[in-house]
């Protein structure tokens, strides 16, 4: 069968992809093929001789195939260090095969979720061909097949080659395990965590053109952002994609049309819509000026007339906008938006995904994260909200608050908004300040001459009864906020006294 110089590959692999192809390959380099089971099968269906592993371990492949490939035999062949002339005399003396290259890819755990497809032996021979790096080739993914034979072919398997293969190898293991770990942990927040993604694209740059940058998505990822896909214009940068992301965030939470403007990851207008068409038009109305340069991302499929909406923006205001993404973009309207701007980004990412009770979000600090549940509005939220003034709102007061409190829900903190008194539109932000009668002043004075009746919201208390004094000299009718204040009295009184109905929601909304 070959002595200590004579070249071992062991091909043992679930995702059969291609490897009859690269087995050929290394048998006509002159390396002899260890398999398996179902991949031994079709080697030598493909008349490719293989050597049985049970020859190899001395031991037939047991227990429904959990048992077949760890053995002393292989991960000796695997292991030992062939610079090492002790470890050559040994594997010599106990007749140990030298296995150069371990090609292995694993049960797909990640697919099905079920403890039977949890590969323990591919896992193994990996590790070992991973920390051998120097001495074997660790090959984990179909893709990289033909590189390596190419490599082999050329004789360009160097230490920075194997290195990096090694690396690939260890990524790979530390994604699979990190998945098996979630399943078992049923969403508990462990002492030690993965969070293990894969890449879904390279981007254009970072948050600057000197800054490279990468998008990768969680294992078995529902997100919209993982099925993106660019129909037209601009490729992506860090920016582009955490501002449709913010996006995703204001219209995933409607079942009927949304549409939102992001600047900067802040909204700069968020509405609703009988159809996309009229629920852009809104969002964009709700604040032209900064719409400029901006991106739109809709909770429905672009058609004709939506798109018409962006090329009115573009002929009356002169305004550009950078990307536009949507689940979908029909036909004619892709056609009719290419000619609009060369440059502007046009994307789909398919069906949107409602939030859900299991779904976390992480925040990144400084070399290191935290992990938490989502913040996502129910039914029974509004079942605790309390009416503490002696005005009640009306109904449709009622369902303002209700769209406003999800609209400021994805609004960076420190939040005021203001929501028009009819329509399901923003009329004023004012976001991201340190002081929250700030942001008050910015949402009404943005707001102008819609303030007059309309709903003002804020994502947490008023700690003072300024907030409150202002909104009634721009003649609010209604206010929504968390309430908790140990000032809650001076507020109820300011809002008694102008005739507004404000309503506590008991609970913050912070974004940031």
């Amino acid at each position: 069968m070959g002595g200590i110089n004579q070249k071992y590959a062991l091909v043992s692999v679930f995702d059969k992809t291609g490897v009859a192809d690269f087995a050929k390959e290394l048998v006509s380099l002159g390396y002899k093929i260890i398999s398996t089971g179902g991949t031994a099968k079709l080697l030598t269906e493909n008349k490719i001789s293989v050597i049985p592993i049970q020859e190899i371990t001395g031991n037939p492949e047991s227990f429904d195939g959990r048992m077949k490939t760890i053995s002393f035999e292989i991960e000796s062949g695997i292991l030992f260090d062939r610079t090492n002339s002790s470890h050559v005399k040994q594997a010599k003396e106990l007749k140990i095969k030298p296995i150069d290259i371990v090609a292995c890819n694993l049960y797909p755990f990640e697919q099905t979720l079920t403890i039977e497809n949890i590969d323990v032996g591919g896992p193994t021979m990996l590790r070992a061909a991973g920390k051998n790096f120097k001495n074997v080739l660790s090959v984990c993914s179909t893709s990289d097949y033909s590189i390596i034979i190419n490599a082999l072919k050329n004789k360009k398997i160097n230490d920075s080659f194997r290195r990096e293969l090694a690396a690939k190898t260890f990524a790979h293991l530390s994604f699979y395990d990190s998945q098996i770990a979630k399943y078992l942990s049923f969403g508990k927040f462990t002492e030690e965590l993965t969070i293990a993604g894969r890449k879904i694209q390279d981007l254009r740059y970072g948050e600057n053109p000197h800054q490279k940058a990468s998008f990768y998505t969680e294992a078995n990822s529902k997100s919209p952002l993982s099925r993106i896909k660019r129909l037209w214009g601009r490729e992506l940068s860090l920016v582009n994609l955490t501002d449709i992301n913010a996006g995703l965030e204001s219209v995933k939470q409607f079942s009927e049309p949304a549409a939102v403007v992001i600047k900067h990851n802040s909204p700069s207008g968020i509405a609703l819509g009988k159809d996309p068409k009229e629920a852009l038009e809104r969002a964009i109305q709700a604040d032209p000026e900064s719409a400029f340069g901006g991106v739109i991302v809709l909770n429905k499929n672009v058609d004709k007339k939506t798109a018409a909406v962006i090329a009115q923006f573009k002929d009356e205001r002169r305004g550009n906008i950078d990307i536009l993404a949507a689940p979908y973009t029909d036909k004619n309207a892709l056609e009719f938006l290419k000619k609009i701007r060369k440059s502007m980004g046009i994307y789909i990412f398919g069906r949107i995904t409602k939030p859900g009770k299991k779904d976390v979000n992480i925040k990144w600090v400084n070399q290191g994260f935290i992990i938490q549940n989502a913040d996502i509005s129910s039914d029974n939220d509004y079942k605790r909200w309390k009416v503490v003034t002696k005005k009640k709102p009306s109904a449709k007061q009622n369902s303002q608050m209700k769209i406003a409190w999800k609209f400021i829900s994805r609004i960076r903190s420190n939040s005021i908004i203001v929501v028009d008194k009819n329509l399901p539109l923003t009329r004023g932000i004012g976001s991201g300040q340190t002081s929250r009668v700030r942001s008050t002043k910015i949402a009404l004075e943005q707001a102008g001459k819609h303030t007059k009746g309309a709903v003002l919201a804020s994502d947490s208390f008023f700690p003072f009864d300024d907030s409150v004094k202002l909104a009634a000299k721009h003649g609010i009718s209604a206010i929504i906020q968390q309430g908790g204040s140990i000032n809650d009295n001076l507020s109820i009184q300011a809002a008694d006294k102008a005739g507004i109905a404000m309503v506590f929601t008991s609970r913050r909304t912070f974004w940031h």
